[in-house]
C-alpha cells in the first residue's frame, strides 16, 4: 500500500471511530472526571494521563508537518499555529490548571486516546502540510476566513467555560456546584460547545474531507458525553435551569 492509498484509509479509519463512538457513548457515560467509577481495570493520575493522550497531538504533529513539502508555505503555517495553541494548552496547561490532584482516570482510556491522537494527527499534519495544495489567494477564501474565526471564537469558548468550572470551588472545597456565566448560562457543557466550533471551523480553514473527519469525530464524541453531563446535573440539583440545554445554546 502506498502512502495515498495509507492516508486514505486512516481518514477512512476515523470516520469509522467516529461512528462507532456515538454508538457506544449513547450507551455507556465515559469513565473519566465526576464518572469515574469501578471495572475499568487499573488506573493512573489524571494529570498524567492528560498529558500521555493529548502530546502526540503536539508533538507527533510538529514531527510529520516537518516532513511535508509544503511546511514553509504561509496558510499551512498559520494551521500549524492554530493547532498548536489549541493543544499545547490541552496537553500541558490545562491538566496543570485544573484541579486534579487526587483524581486518576482508567488506564485503558489514556491509551485509547493516545491512539485516536495519534491516528489525528497523521491524518490532519499530512493533509496540511503535504497532500493539500494551498495559495495564496486561499488566504481570501470565504471559508479560510470564516474558519479561521469560527476556530477562535471557539477556542475563546472553550477556554472561558474552563476557568469558570476551574474557579467553581474555592481551594479546599470539596462537593460540585452549578456553574454560572458565560455559556454555562445557557448549555450544560459549554466547553464542549467551543470545541464543536473550534473543529468544525478548522475544517472550513483546511477545506477537504480530512479536516471534516475529526470535526464530525468530535461532535460524534462530545454530543453523547454533554447529554449525559445534562443529565447528571439535573439528576444532581433540584435547582439546575430547565431551559440549559446539553451542547448548542436554545437547540439542543
Amino acid at each position: 500500500m502506498n502512502e495515498p492509498e495509507l492516508f486514505h484509509a486512516a481518514v477512512a479509519l476515523e470516520f469509522g471511530l467516529a461512528a462507532l463512538t456515538v454508538v457506544l457513548l449513547i450507551f455507556v457515560t465515559a469513565p473519566y472526571g465526576r464518572a469515574v467509577r469501578a471495572g475499568w481495570g487499573p488506573s493512573m493520575p489524571s494529570t498524567f494521563g492528560w498529558v500521555l493522550m493529548e502530546s502526540p497531538a503536539v508533538l507527533l504533529w510538529l514531527y510529520i508537518f516537518g516532513q511535508g513539502q509544503h511546511r514553509a508555505e504561509l496558510l499551512p503555517l498559520i494551521l500549524l499555529g492554530l493547532w498548536q495553541v489549541h493543544y499545547v494548552h490541552r496537553a500541558f496547561v490545562y491538566p496543570l490548571r485544573m484541579r486534579m490532584a487526587g483524581k486518576t482516570m482508567p488506564v485503558v482510556i489514556a491509551l485509547s486516546a493516545v491512539v485516536f491522537n495519534v491516528l489525528n494527527a497523521y491524518v490532519n499534519a499530512r493533509w496540511v502540510s503535504h497532500f493539500a495544495e494551498y495559495s495564496q489567494q486561499d488566504l481570501l477564501r470565504p471559508s479560510f476566513v470564516l474558519g479561521v474565526t469560527l476556530f477562535v471564537l471557539g477556542l475563546g469558548i472553550n477556554l472561558h467555560s474552563d476557568e469558570v468550572l476551574r474557579r467553581l470551588r474555592a481551594p479546599g472545597e470539596t462537593g460540585y456546584k452549578i456553574p454560572q456565566g458565560g455559556l454555562h448560562r445557557w448549555v450544560a457543557s459549554p466547553n464542549y460547545f467551543g470545541e464543536v466550533l473550534e473543529w468544525s471551523g478548522w475544517a472550513l480553514a483546511v477545506g477537504g474531507v480530512p479536516g471534516w473527519a475529526f470535526a464530525v469525530y468530535t461532535f460524534a464524541n462530545l454530543a453523547p458525553r454533554a447529554r449525559s453531563h445534562l443529565r447528571w446535573y439535573r439528576d444532581k440539583f433540584d435547582s439546575y435551569p430547565s431551559a440549559r440545554r446539553a451542547l448548542i445554546p436554545f437547540v439542543w
